[in-house]
């Protein structure tokens, strides 16, 4: 099975260890990684992630990213928009998507120990909804 991955680079160093993460666990449940998207934020994915789900030969997808705790409500905001159109993709194309998002509001000692439990589950979850 196909899985696409769309990353947010605003957090590049942390989200690439998480997509090492959600690689190796695809491997390990035989899936394979064949599409990797980078954005600029979380803004940008659910574009991304229309046009990933749009392909045929993709059977699901995983989101990948970190929204910070700010001094603003913006990453609360950012969060709900961004979930809120990640599950309307899901629906649409009728594929699952893995939410691999640590945050809104982490702050930088939580995003650490996340990585890896976030990107993991996130295709735990893609593969749990495809059987």
């Amino acid at each position: 099975m196909n899985l696409g991955v769309v990353c947010g680079s605003f957090h590049r160093e942390e989200v690439e260890k998480m997509l090492q993460f959600a690689t190796e666990e695809a491997n390990s449940k035989s899936w394979k990684i064949t599409e990797v998207a980078w954005v600029p934020g979380s803004m940008e994915a659910p574009l991304a992630l229309d046009r990933m789900l749009s392909r045929e030969e993709i059977q699901g997808a995983v989101v990948l990213g970190i929204i910070e705790r700010g001094e603003t409500d913006h990453g609360l905001v950012m969060g709900q928009s961004v979930t809120s159109s990640v599950i309307d993709l899901q629906i649409k194309h009728n594929k699952p998507v893995g939410l691999g998002i640590i945050g809104p509001g982490a702050a930088p000692e939580h995003i650490g120990p996340r990585l890896e439990p976030h990107a993991r589950a996130a295709v735990g979850a893609v593969v749990a909804m495809s059987e």
